[in-house]
């Protein structure tokens, strides 16, 4: 099978299947990792207030509290991408499920602040194994007609975990002091446990395992994940002619060339990339960038400060409105993906960013009316939490799922597992960089200007995704690669600059 064929219809079989129930099984468990993920976030945004009262902490400590664990997933998830090249996609899950575990149960015994964030520390690392292997995980496993749905189910999870959160904070602080934010932290080691066990019967990576040279194995699971004959015939030519394998062979075992199983990746990825590889790293970084550069982590971690700000202050009051913004996450999410795969990537994020910077500027202009007003203003208040919700909505509905699924089906083959390491990096350093220092921020230019902030990053972001995303819906991960490698190539010839803006 040639080159010039794989891009004219290579995955014409894969277009043409039908929804696999055993794909999407295998996608969900994977992405129950990330609900455990979603839960440690949305709960800290209300133990914190628990915290900072019982261990006596100031909001330093708080801030430092909150990041850590995102900059301990920026290491997890740089170690993901080669332990997962090393053991496979499904150890990897395991692995990162006994981290968690061991994570929660520090964090849920918690005597003193220092053990504490030696808890948020090993669990972040775990955070950092989950966010990348799961959606490549779902990814490899999906056809391209659904791929953009199983592998936005790890954000929908992560959603999920977040409303969870946040309604563990309304039962268990009605507990005691001592008591309520130690239940908060400690009972994500139950699902912890029970996934390490449940994953082991998943079958593993079709693609990873052709990395390994085991294509008899790797056949036996596109029989399971595919809908007919020619599907997956289609699939496995497609993933050995990839990974540097002869289509015609029938061998059982091969051996692998070496530049094919993840030696050198670094090399290709970051000192000598290729053009269309550089273009696809420039993409990968640049739409985790922006998903956190917008603001939404401030908005997960500090809702109950941003509603009390606004005039909210009761403190069961303040956490059921931080349940609507977990609710109004997790319910436009699941709406994204039915949208993924029928509307596209790029047209999701394109409207996602144009909401969040008109719902930004309007939080942004109510929390400032507030900021300088001597009596409280019921409008600015209503409009607040308006506003918030409609941000949560927008990013739910584009940036939040699609930065996931882009990210880990743009890659080749080989570079797959350590490119999205790279992009989760990113992804966990904004997020550390934002929720440690939302605060301190707020303090010098007001929490409304801080909203005004992250509504001109918007802006910015809206400019990126639509001069540099392609649109990739319906494409099979190997045409994926010669998509962006042809439209660079074209590109180059023509002597002018890459414009993708034309590939709806």
């Amino acid at each position: 099978m040639s080159m010039d064929k794989l891009r004219e219809g290579g995955g014409e079989a894969e277009k043409l299947s039908g929804f696999n129930r055993y794909a999407c099984a295998c996608a969900v468990v994977a992405s129950m990792i990330s609900i455990i993920f979603g839960y440690d976030t949305g709960v800290m945004s209300g133990a914190m207030i628990f915290i900072k009262e019982d261990l006596e902490i100031n909001d330093t400590q708080v801030e430092i509290l909150a990041g850590i664990l995102n900059v301990c997933a920026l290491v997890g998830s740089l170690i993901a991408g080669r332990t997962s090249d090393y053991i496979g996609r499904r150890y990897t899950i395991v692995l990162a499920s006994v981290i968690f575990l061991l994570g929660s149960v520090l964090m849920g015994y918690g005597p003193s602040y220092a053990i504490l964030m030696t808890g948020r520390c090993i669990a972040g690392i775990g955070v950092g194994f989950a966010l990348m292997v799961a959606p490549v995980y779902s990814a490899e496993i999906s056809s391209a007609t659904h791929r953009g749905f199983l592998s936005s189910l790890p954000e929908v999870c992560i959603s999920l975990g977040i409303l969870l959160g946040y309604v563990s904070n309304y039962f268990f602080g009605k507990l005691t002091l001592k008591l309520g934010w130690r239940m908060m932290l400690g009972v994500a080691a139950i699902p912890s446990l029970a996934l390490a066990f449940g994953i082991l019967k998943m079958p593993e990576s079709p693609r990873w395992l052709v990395l390994q040279g085991r294509l008899a194995d790797a056949k036996r699971v596109l029989l399971l994940v595919c809908n007919s004959e020619q599907e997956v015939e289609t699939r496995f030519q497609d993933i050995k002619m990839a990974a540097g394998i002869n289509v015609n062979c029938k061998e059982d075992v091969v051996e692998v060339p070496r530049n094919s199983r993840g030696e050198g990746v670094w090399k290709e990825l970051l000192i000598r990339p290729s053009p269309s590889v550089r273009w696809i790293l420039l993409a990968a970084v640049g739409i985790h960038f922006f998903e956190h550069a917008t603001g939404i982590e401030a908005v997960i971690l500090y809702s109950p400060r941003i509603f009390k700000k606004a005039g909210v202050t009761d403190k069961n009051r303040l956490l059921l409105a931080t349940v609507g913004v977990g609710l109004t996450k997790a319910t436009f999410i699941i709406i994204a993906t039915l949208l993924l795969d029928k509307v596209g990537r790029r047209r999701l994020l394109l409207v996602s960013s144009g909401g969040i910077i008109i719902a930004l500027t309007g939080l942004g202009f109510c929390l400032t009316m507030v900021e300088h007003s001597k009596e409280q203003l019921l409008w600015a208040l209503v409009s607040s939490i308006v506003a918030t919700y409609t941000y949560v909505a927008f990013f739910s509905i584009g940036i939040a799922p699609v930065t996931w699924v882009y990210s880990s089906e743009i890659f080749p083959l080989k570079l797959r597992a350590q490119g999205v390491s790279i992009g989760v990096a990113v992804n966990r350093l904004m997020n550390a960089a934002v929720s440690m220092s939302f605060l301190s921020i707020s303090k010098a230019i007001t929490i409304g200007g801080s909203f005004f902030m992250f509504a001109c990053v918007s802006v910015l972001a809206l400019g990126f995704f639509y001069f540099l995303l392609p649109e990739t819906k319906g494409k099979s991960l190997e045409e994926i690669e010669m998509l962006f490698a042809r439209r660079n190539s074209e590109a180059i010839n023509k002597g002018i600059e890459i414009q993708p803006t034309n590939l709806v």
